[in-house]
């Protein structure tokens, strides 16, 4: 009686310590685990390997493919590195990849080179709306576009994935971000890699770089307040007041991302991290040329540029306004501007006052009699009449083109029907 009981504790410790190390196998295999195994049969599906797991694993043919090589290159009992790819897919089946297994090196690799920070170049053979894909070996990298140096700002996204596709190709270096080979990511950065040369590149330019200099950049950037423009190894900004000596009301009415342009160095702060740019100043401003071109008296058409309560400004050409004060509206007294003008509007002044280094020039309504606004009113009427017919003339000729074409057609298909009968 002792001996039996004594059988089944021997039984069931022996049946408990294979569940043991079926649970403990089960527990220590995880996706993405690189394990050696042994063959235990080769066919034209694939590899059986044993893995030391509860299942046994299945390497498919196509994988072995994916090597440059044919199932007929393996042998039973012999050994081969895979990779986990799935535990169970659905069928009982441990899924295997002996090509993925093979990337190991490759993803080693890439652990020192982002436990060194060091940088490595490589040729970029894709892009997306994403960023930019570089192969590692038999890996694939992922560069985010916010990781892409010198990526313009501001570009909206069919533009941007137009940036990416013309990196496609050329050779950068980069440094290694994240390695994750259980979700197989391999993520990459340029701007990193860039930073350390860049800060070289900048602390030359600046130790070169004077107030006064003019220099040739390209423009990196737009923002409400200015443009900024990348002077190769630092960048710098153009204020929107110093992009053009007229009113901007944005910088994209100036410049576009990528325009190669000339600036002139308007400041640099103490620490040199602020570089203040203009491209006005390497324009002629138009009020240095103001007494050649206006006098005291003259006539002149201008265009209400915006109302304050103590006036009008008028738009007299680009770069030049003109102020035209509330109290030279009209004889009596106007106590809002808006009364008599609008925004937009085309009006005839007289100049009763100059002040070239003050840059300014006033104007006067009242003083305008009404026999030069009526002949002003009566020519501008005829041009607007002019501009008209000209337009009607155009609008004719085009149809006329429209109905010669139709024509054409027309007898190029009874032409066509005639050669079919």
């Amino acid at each position: 009686m002792s001996t039996d009981i004594s059988l089944d504790n021997i039984t069931e410790e022996m049946d408990f310590a294979a569940m043991l190390e079926e649970s403990l196998a089960a527990s220590q295999l995880e996706r993405g685990d690189i394990v050696t195994g042994t063959i235990l049969a080769v066919d034209h599906h694939g590899l059986i390997v044993d893995v030391s797991w509860k299942h046994d694993g299945l390497v498919s043919h196509t994988d072995i493919e994916r090597m440059g090589m044919d199932v007929t290159d393996f042998e039973v009992d012999g050994k081969i590195d895979v990779a986990v790819v799935r535990l169970d897919d659905n069928e009982g089946n441990l899924v295997l990849s002996a090509s993925q297994a093979k990337q190991n090196e490759d993803w080693k690799h890439a652990e020192v080179l982002q436990e060194a920070d060091e940088v490595w170049t490589g040729e970029i053979t894709a892009a997306n709306k994403g960023g930019l894909i570089m192969p590692y070996g038999n890996l694939r990298g992922f560069i985010p576009a916010s990781h892409v140096a010198d990526l313009p700002r501001g570009l909206n996204e069919d533009d941007r994935v137009k940036y990416l596709e013309n990196l496609v190709g050329e050779e950068i270096s980069i440094k290694v971000i994240e390695v994750n080979r259980k979700r197989r990511r391999l993520v990459f950065s340029q701007r990193l890699a860039e930073r350390e040369n860049r800060q070289a590149r900048k602390e030359e330019l600046l130790s070169k770089l004077e107030e006064g200099n003019v220099r040739a950049g390209v423009v990196s950037g737009l923002c409400d307040f200015g443009a900024f423009v990348d002077l190769g190894g630092a960048d710098g900004l153009i204020h929107i007041s110093e992009l053009a000596w007229h009113r901007v009301s944005h910088p994209q009415e100036v410049v576009t991302v990528g325009e190669k342009v000339e600036v002139y160095v308007l400041h640099l702060d103490e620490n040199g991290k602020r570089i203040g740019l203009s491209l006005k100043r390497l324009q002629t401003n138009p009020w240095d040329m103001i007494e050649e071109r206006y006098h005291i008296g003259q006539l002149v058409e201008g265009t209400v540029s915006r109302i304050e309560p103590f006036g009008a400004f008028i738009s007299m050409e680009p770069g030049i306004e003109a102020l035209l004060h509330v109290s030279q509206l009209a004889n009596e007294n106007v106590s809002d501007p808006r009364q008599m003008l609008y925004e937009g509007q085309r009006i005839l002044t007289r100049i009763i006052s100059i002040e070239a280094t003050k840059q300014r020039l006033g104007l006067s309504l009242k003083e305008v009699t009404a026999g030069e606004q009526a002949q002003w009113d009566e020519q501008r009427n005829e041009n607007l009449l002019e501009s008209a017919a000209d337009a009607l003339e155009e609008d004719d000729i085009q149809d006329e083109i429209q109905d010669e074409i139709v024509e054409e057609v027309e007898v190029a298909e009874e032409i066509e029907e005639a050669a079919e009968v």
